[in-house]
């Protein structure tokens, strides 16, 4: 059995220097603003992954209204919540995601984003893929006023239940 799992965030970006693209630390003049680290790629992966599963999202397993998740690292949040797609009985097949953002280039950023990914998840960075799409200078993406990301997963059922 297989099945898909479609996960979105977006952030509002604010004056900064760095912006934390899965999980990956990208000299630039605007940071994302959330409650935890705010890597909207990473947070995208996570609601597909748990979607997918039927395990609920990431705002169940790590509320904004819990102080625990404050500030908190998007690779932990990713990783438990792969450890509890596998408990489930599910085996990541790919990712295929889709960064919404004005600036920066991610073209420069993408292997290394990917390979990021990969460790964090434990798979082969074939298993993932990344692009990136522009607003086009129109709308909240276009005017640099928010960054977006998009993810579809296949899972396969790893052992019978």
């Amino acid at each position: 059995m297989v099945r898909i799992g479609l996960g979105h965030d977006t952030h509002r970006l604010g004056a900064g220097e760095v912006l934390l693209i899965g999980g990956i630390r990208i000299p630039h003049d605007k940071t994302a603003i959330g409650h935890s680290d705010a890597d909207v790629l990473l947070h995208a992966i996570t609601d597909a992954l748990l979607g997918a599963a039927a395990l609920g999202d990431i705002g169940e397993m790590f509320p904004d209204s819990d102080p625990a998740n404050e500030g908190r690292d998007s690779a932990d949040m990713l990783r438990a919540a792969h450890a509890r797609v596998e408990a489930a009985g599910w085996r990541l097949v790919n990712l295929d995601c889709v960064i919404f953002a004005q600036r920066p280039k991610i073209l420069p950023h993408r292997q290394k984003i990917r390979e990021r990914i990969a460790e964090i998840l434990g798979v082969d960075v074939a298993a993932i893929w990344l692009k990136a799409k522009t607003g086009e200078h129109v709308g909240p993406i276009g005017e640099e006023f928010a960054i977006g990301a998009e993810c579809v997963v296949l899972v396969e059922q790893a052992r019978a239940k």
